[in-house]
């Protein structure tokens, strides 16, 4: 069974092509490359293919011949999701347009000095976030709390590449969970607290909810944590629209009771699942998300 190992797709030879063709030959003609990426992709990774089809077919009742050309749109989307990243952070924020959906909720979340938790997930390009809050006079300190294990050598190739360095700190959990003397240090000097929701590592706590009609596990680290520190959370997402336009979404978590992980998930899976089906190319979980599959 292919289950998430903590690392996500993307090579330091694939971002170094992006570069180059950003470089040389601008962002939408970077955007063609993309085909003979997702041609490859298509044809020659099985397990993934098996894995976002059912996701298509299954989950969200695409006829055979819709799922399997999405299977395509899916990484060509993830394709430009990465070389958008990459051109922003390489100094092009002001080829991009964008729109704000609940940005108040986020200010109002701050001006209670308490600091505050953000929920999103691996939907569209949240990484980019941080270069559009600052446009808005969004002064504050981004914390990112996460397992992910991806190769270090990528992101000092992306921190070489950009003209500012990234405003978001990493939070990395740790066995002694040290990690939580540095999140309650964050919220104490009215920062902001991020995590990813829809990524569970096999043999950590879980929780389940229902996503898309079928129950499925979620690490429980997030909600657990969020549910008991008492302070607002806010579900947030940067999706990907038409042409180099984004769109970022924060909504406020309602009437979530203090200590109550699994309510606090459940209101997160039916945001989640809003998202998803508005923008089904752009939630990238290519492995067996619901445990579905022999």
């Amino acid at each position: 069974m292919n289950k998430w190992k903590g690392k996500s797709k993307g090579t330091i030879t694939g971002y170094k092509i992006f570069v180059w063709c950003i470089r040389n030959i601008g962002i939408r003609s970077s955007y063609f490359v993309l085909y003979f990426v997702a041609s490859y992709y298509f044809l020659f990774l099985k397990k993934s293919n098996r894995y976002i089809f059912y996701y298509f077919q299954k989950r969200l009742d695409y006829g055979y011949w819709k799922a399997k050309s999405s299977v395509f749109k899916s990484y060509f989307t993830f394709g430009k999701v990465l070389i958008d990243k990459t051109a922003i952070s390489a100094g092009l924020r002001e080829k991009y347009t964008y729109e704000f959906d609940g940005i108040e909720n986020l200010r109002n979340l701050l001006a209670e000095k308490r600091g505050g938790v953000l929920i999103s997930a691996h939907i569209g390009n949240f990484e980019i976030a941080e270069h559009f809050f600052a446009d808005i006079d969004f002064d504050c300190q981004i914390n990112l709390v996460t397992t992910d294990q991806e190769v270090t050598v990528i992101k000092e190739y992306l921190e070489s590449v950009s003209v500012k360095q990234s405003n978001i700190k990493f939070i990395y959990v740790k066995d002694d969970m040290s990690h939580i003397f540095e999140i309650n240090q964050a919220l104490s000097n009215n920062e902001l607290i991020c995590f990813t929701g829809d990524r569970y590592f096999e043999g950590s706590k879980y929780l389940e909810a229902d996503l898309l009609g079928k129950s499925a596990k979620f690490p429980a680290g997030p909600f657990l944590i969020a549910s008991r520190l008492g302070v607002p959370v806010v579900y947030v997402y940067v999706m990907k629209e038409k042409n180099l336009h984004y769109h970022l979404y924060a909504r406020v978590a309602k009437n979530i009771k203090n200590r109550d992980s699994q309510g606090l998930l459940n209101s997160y899976v039916e945001n989640l699942e809003s998202m998803i089906v508005k923008y089904p190319l752009q939630w990238f979980n290519y492995f067996d998300f619901w445990d579905d599959i022999d």
